[in-house]
């Protein structure tokens, strides 16, 4: 199969990617329910327990900085099978692992290797028709949110049935499985960048400079993931205490009230560019605030959590989608590293808010983490108010 720059996705390879971004992207969640059943197993802190998603955070925000792209100057299947290889190794290590420094070496490297969505994402951008590429990249997308989504409602699930050592293994069992299938649909597509690995990487810090709607999109999109990351970060910890004293799979299982994020993400991709970008941030930055109202003044019952679940998925949605596929026009030649330079800001913002919130529970528990979302989702909503982009 060769494609052609917006000549058009076959559909069977649309949902190919679509589907294996998020059985690849759910390594990265794993760990958000198991992280209680985690702290008991190391005898660690709860703040040392949150590091692990830190950590895991951290290294896919390395992964997309140093990693993506070489998509532009490498063949793309190569790059995707050394990262499919990384991670069956890493995910048995933290199977296995009965060192919390090891654990947490390991959670690294899977981030770092687990950025192979963020590959397929540009694919779909740079070889759909320009009528069709805000719609496929919403499909990807809503794969890998639905991926996300799963990712806790299974752990949740099999860490109350088999400990959360089991989830890994099987986390590596799907790996060896998704490289299968991704190798054999994936086409050879020719790298674009000719050039040494240093002057690609140079050439992204020029994009920066030269398209100042780059520094915007990429900012106020990380702020928000870092809001997001919040809740999920800190959401086992509350659980586990009054009035709920909830186990790994009722936290697993309150991930399906974010169906409506993954749902609504196609929807999002047709109309970005006729509302435009500027509105839709303002209705996300709206959703995540409400959100969090209700996720502190509700916080006691079931019904107000759920509302802040579903309110801070589809506001973050709104926030990633409009962004991202808007980046993808300023510069469409250098898809990879446009992507790299989003996703990149984009999840060192989640891992700001992860750390932020591990910090604010250890200090206000609740209450500090809800501080922490809405302190993000305004700095977010700053930069939408204060810039023309």
């Amino acid at each position: 199969m060769t494609l052609k720059e917006n000549g058009g996705l076959p559909a069977g390879l649309l949902w190919t990617l679509a589907v294996m971004a998020g059985v690849t992207v759910a390594n990265l969640y794993y760990n958000q329910p198991l992280l209680g059943m985690m702290r008991a197993d190391f005898g660690i802190t709860d703040f040392q327990a949150n590091m692990v998603a830190m950590f895991s955070q951290a290294g896919y925000a390395l992964g997309l900085f140093f990693i993506i792209p070489l998509g532009d100057m490498f063949r793309r299947k190569r790059i995707i099978e050394v990262n499919f290889v990384l991670l069956v190794m890493s995910l048995l290590t933290i199977s296995l692992a009965s060192d919390f420094r090891v654990m947490l070496a390991a959670s690294l490297v899977t981030g770092v290797c687990s950025v192979v969505p963020q590959i397929f994402i540009p694919i779909a951008a740079q070889f759909s028709t320009p009528q069709t590429k805000g719609r496929n990249v919403g499909i990807v997308l809503s794969g890998l949110l639905t991926g996300i989504l799963a990712s806790r409602v299974v752990s949740g699930l099999v860490g109350d049935l088999w400990g959360w050592r089991a989830m890994y293994g099987i986390a590596a069992v799907l790996m060896v499985c998704g490289a299968v299938v991704t190798m054999r649909v994936l086409p050879d597509i020719a790298p674009t960048f000719r050039g040494r690995y240093a002057a690609l990487m140079k050439s992204m810090f020029s994009l920066v400079r030269e398209f100042p709607q780059l520094r915007v999109y990429a900012g106020r999109a990380g702020l928000g993931f870092g809001s997001f990351l919040s809740l999920w970060a800190c959401l086992a910890f509350r659980m586990a205490q009054e009035p709920y004293c909830a186990g790994s799979d009722v936290v697993g299982l309150l991930g399906l009230c974010g169906v409506c994020g993954a749902l609504s993400a196609s929807f999002i991709g047709r109309y970005v560019k006729r509302f435009g970008v500027k509105r839709f941030n303002y209705l996300g930055c709206a959703l995540m605030l409400a959100a969090w109202s209700s996720l502190f003044w509700a916080q006691d019952s079931y019904a107000g959590l759920i509302a802040g679940i579903i309110l801070i998925d589809i506001g973050m949605q709104c926030i990633q989608l409009s962004n991202q596929t808007s980046m993808f026009d300023v510069s469409p030649g250098a898809a990879n590293r446009v992507n790299t330079i989003f996703m990149t800001t984009y999840f060192v913002g989640g891992s700001l808010g992860t750390l932020l919130a591990g910090a604010a529970w250890s200090l206000g528990e609740w209450s500090g983490v809800v501080c922490v979302g809405v302190f993000l989702s305004l700095l977010s909503l700053t930069l939408t108010v204060f810039t023309k982009y």
